[in-house]
């Protein structure tokens, strides 16, 4: 297929005004991608430069945030193209393969963030198995898997969408995500099936995981001393916060595109915006400031480049 999509920004109400303020919005958007991409590598660099933090529960903070830099450089991108074109469009071979590496980077953040609650759970209900059980080669074997099943599963799926017949040529979104499914001329049971067991191997299986596993923390926590309910606290409410924002963007997600339910424009817009906005600088505020052993190697790094 070399069918050309036509995009209608949802975000900046339509080619009207893209074309008016496309300057601007190139410039505040690169500026936006160039902040997301030296916030998030700040934290991979201390994580990855410093002995201290080479432990599970860091590594997979460094996976995570690397993911949010390929998630903003699968949208950014095209997006600033955009702004300095006349005309807003995309193949749909290009369109898939952005759709393909949305989701399969998105999968892959549940599936980290299901690690990181092993680990945590590992870490505080059993502390003297910690350096068994978390070893090198299990920390190696989780991230292979966060990062090879999503991806693995999405090539079947853009596959079979790949060969779908179109009967509409406009997308109203900023980037190509599930909405891709309105183009086709008919709805594929194929596609919908694979689309649930995906949904349910990198979400909902990972996330009711990592409810059980913070529950039994919480439950340890209950009963033991002021010092654990402090570690739990400040090495599991990061990972929380963080998961409650992702859960909420695929809920959304979901009844959007799958269920085919008409959101409020403000709505979407919002939403919109957190995804390549709120989303990819809120990971490294969250885990630079809310981790104890990060936070002061930043502070130590920024105190060197201001005495120099």
């Amino acid at each position: 297929m070399d069918e050309e999509l036509n995009v209608t920004y949802l975000t900046f109400g339509g080619h009207v005004e893209v074309d008016k303020y496309r300057y601007l919005y190139f410039m505040g958007f690169l500026l936006l991608y160039i902040l997301i991409l030296c916030s998030n590598s700040t934290i991979v660099y201390l994580i990855w430069k410093h002995q201290d933090l080479h432990e599970p529960m860091y590594i997979f903070i460094a996976a995570l945030l690397l993911n949010s830099v390929f998630l903003s450089t699968n949208i950014y991108p095209k997006l600033l193209i955009d702004f300095l074109s006349e005309k807003q469009i995309i193949s749909y071979q290009a369109c898939l393969v952005q759709y393909s590496l949305f989701y399969a980077l998105a999968g892959s953040e549940f599936l980290l963030l299901a690690a990181m609650s092993y680990d945590r759970y590992v870490s505080i209900c059993k502390p003297l198995q910690y350096p068994t059980i978390m070893r090198k080669t299990t920390v190696i074997v989780f991230l292979a898997v966060a990062w090879l099943l999503p991806a693995c599963q999405q090539v079947g799926l853009s596959t079979l969408s790949g060969y779908q017949k179109l009967c509409s040529f406009t997308l109203k979104v900023i980037f190509c995500n599930n909405s891709i499914y309105k183009l086709f001329c008919v709805a594929s049971r194929a596609i919908s099936v694979l689309g649930v067991f995906i949904l349910l191997n990198v979400v909902v299986f990972p996330v009711i995981f990592i409810i059980f596993s913070y529950t039994k923390i919480l439950i340890i926590c209950y009963h033991s001393c002021g010092e654990v309910k402090k570690k739990a606290a400040q090495t599991c409410l990061p990972h929380l916060i963080v998961l409650i924002n992702y859960f909420c963007l695929f809920t959304y997600e979901v009844i959007a595109v799958r269920l085919e339910y008409e959101f409020p424009k403000t709505t979407r817009l919002i939403m919109s915006l957190q995804l390549v906005l709120y989303n990819p600088l809120f990971n490294p505020m969250i885990y630079g400031l809310k981790m104890k052993e990060i936070s002061k190697h930043l502070k130590r790094l920024f105190c060197r480049h201001i005495i120099r």
